[in-house]
């Protein structure tokens, strides 16, 4: 029984086998004829696609035909029109031509007109500017001799004055060298400025701004007759400053020879405000100290020998001095008269002139 089983079996396999391969080619035969249906159905649509847009190629191109029979007509209607606009150009053109001529004729006459009229106006101008000339120069020659006048005036009345403040200064000088002969004080005193110089090397050691005992000793010589003929009642009101300056060589920068030279200065004028109740009154060192100022000029204003050489030991040195209140006024009027003499020659150039144009 057994042995019947296995030869049935035997005999069933390549029944089998051939029977799977058919069903194999079945399904790729049925596959092919799918993949073809499908490629035909999308050749029909891409025939039947390119069939409508070959129709409406042809639609646009019958439009664009039509467009250019109608722009052929338009094109011939231009032309018509461009044909008779130039006739009507030409025959403005020979119209602008006759008026031109007869513009350019009136132009002509109109210019022989203008000419003649500005001859005339050339002769009136003329005429008016001569006469404006003439009414400048003598308003120039009155304004002149106006300001003449009032410059004469002012010199005479500031005349007075100035010979007085002259008088005060000299007599300032002149009574402090007559108190410092007096006292047996040899000091050098400027007769310009009423100025006395005192050498540095005195009244400090070299480089040094503190006072030394024969500084001390000079300034007490010097400080209390100088101030106290400043201080006398004719000349204090005349006085507006009481003036301590510092000078130094120009050996060294100028900073430092300023900051030296202020120094020093200072220390003066800090003596002088320190010993002055000794020999002023209480009014009078409120007065000093009103009017006292103390400067640093550093290496500014060297004293030089007589060939152009500085001298440094005339350098290094501290001026006591004054300045009056109306000094500036001699000043104002030493430009008074330039001014006026200025004004005269001016005067002299137009009253020139003015005889040249009568």
């Amino acid at each position: 029984m057994k042995k019947v089983n296995r030869r049935r079996m035997d005999d069933s396999t390549p029944h089998n086998v051939w029977r799977s391969f058919s069903d194999m080619m079945s399904g790729l035969l049925l596959l092919f004829v799918l993949i073809m249906a499908v490629c035909l159905m999308q050749a029909q649509k891409n025939y039947t696609e390119k069939l409508a847009e070959q129709a409406k190629q042809s639609q646009t191109l019958s439009e664009l035909q039509a467009s250019q029979s109608q722009v052929s007509e338009q094109q011939e209607k231009l032309s018509e029109q461009e044909a008779t606009l130039a006739e009507q150009a030409s025959a403005l053109e020979t119209l602008q031509a006759a008026l031109e001529a007869h513009q350019l004729s009136l132009n002509e006459k109109e210019t022989e007109l203008e000419n003649a009229q500005l001859a005339l106006d050339a002769q009136t101008l003329l005429l008016n500017e001569r006469e404006s000339e003439l009414a400048l120069s003598q308003a120039s020659l009155s304004a002149s001799q106006l300001k003449l006048d009032e410059a004469n005036a002012l010199m005479l009345q500031q005349q007075s004055k100035i010979d007085q403040i002259i008088g005060v200064k000299a007599d300032l000088v002149a009574a402090l060298n007559d108190e410092f002969k007096k006292n047996s004080i040899s000091v050098q005193i400027d007769s310009n400025t009423g100025a006395i110089l005192l050498d540095s090397s005195v009244l400090f050691e070299f480089s040094e701004s503190e006072l030394t005992s024969a500084g001390m000793e000079v300034l007490d010589q010097v400080l209390e007759p100088y101030c106290e003929v400043l201080l006398r009642e004719e000349y204090v009101n005349y006085i507006a400053e009481i003036i301590i300056d510092g000078y130094t060589d120009s050996s060294g920068d100028y900073q430092s020879n300023l900051m030296l030279s202020q120094q020093r200065a200072y220390a003066v004028a800090a003596y002088l405000t320190d010993t002055m109740y000794q020999f002023l009154s209480g009014p009078q060192t409120e007065i000093l100290l009103g009017k006292l100022t103390a400067n640093g000029k550093s290496s500014s204003n060297l004293i030089l020998e007589a060939d152009g050489r500085e001298n440094a030991d005339a350098s290094r040195r501290v001026e006591i001095k004054f300045r009056l209140k109306d000094e500036e006024m001699i000043s104002e009027l030493q430009k008074l008269i330039v001014e006026s003499q200025a004004a005269a020659g001016g005067e002299t150039a137009v009253a020139e002139a003015a005889a040249e144009q009568e």
